[in-house]
């Protein structure tokens, strides 16, 4: 059983959500003011979050920067959950690094299946704590890398990203297993963010960047021993 937090300000909304979040077998606590959510995540460490963005008190996306940048709440995943349909609001959300992005309406079917998947990839993170490859280190239960032992700044998507092409050395991975993988889900938004990401991740890992090899029509993969090397 994981321990949910759902935050929206419209109680028929949350109370429906946890009826079928409680079907499954989870624990769901609901909260209704943007304020509460830190104090509350610090204190009770729940396994995920759903977060509404239009919120009383504080607005989602202020809640999620503040989330992501305390050691104590920044690997809780996050699926955001908000009327906010506009294309500028989705990629903020992604860029910040939620782990799902569902507007509304939405299934409520449909946003317990994607809680069950981001709780899946989170589990499998945890599982395998530390992962060496080549020059890299990743310390998974910090989501810190290293390269050549000095660390790497990265954003909670680029380390996700890095980590989902390190899992299997010199396996293709497509777009869509990415964007499945990393966001949760695809469409051509998400898809011009996954190049985006790719490019800034090679930015940051200068020379190394190479070992994040494009594969032309299908996407990419991660490759310790290179061509030249």
């Amino acid at each position: 059983m994981s321990k949910i937090l759902v935050v929206d300000d419209e109680p028929d909304i949350s109370e429906l959500v946890a009826l079928h979040l409680a079907r499954d077998g989870h624990e769901c606590v609901c909260l209704t003011n943007g304020l509460e959510v830190f104090p509350y995540v610090t204190s009770h460490q729940p396994d995920l979050i759903v977060l509404d963005l239009m919120l009383p008190g504080q607005d989602g996306l202020t809640v999620f920067k503040r989330l992501r940048a305390d050691s104590r709440s920044r690997t809780t995943p996050v699926i955001i959950l908000t009327a906010r349909a506009q294309m500028s609001d989705r990629i903020s959300g992604l860029e910040l690094g939620a782990d799902d992005y569902l507007t509304k309406p939405f299934s409520p079917r449909e946003l317990a299946l994607r809680i069950s998947a981001v709780l899946r990839r989170t589990q499998r993170v945890q599982a395998v704590s530390e992962v060496k490859t080549g020059r890299f280190l990743l310390d998974r239960k910090n989501m810190k890398l290293f390269l050549d032992d000095a660390p790497v700044d990265l954003t909670t998507t680029e380390f996700k990203l890095l980590a989902t092409l390190m899992e299997n050395d010199k396996a293709v991975h497509t777009r869509s297993e990415l964007l499945r993988e990393v966001w949760g889900y695809s469409d051509e938004v998400a898809t011009r963010t996954l190049d985006t990401h790719v490019k800034r991740l090679r930015e940051k890992l200068g020379d190394a960047g190479r070992h994040i090899v494009t594969i032309r029509g299908t996407g990419y993969q991660f490759c310790v021993a290179l061509p030249d090397s």
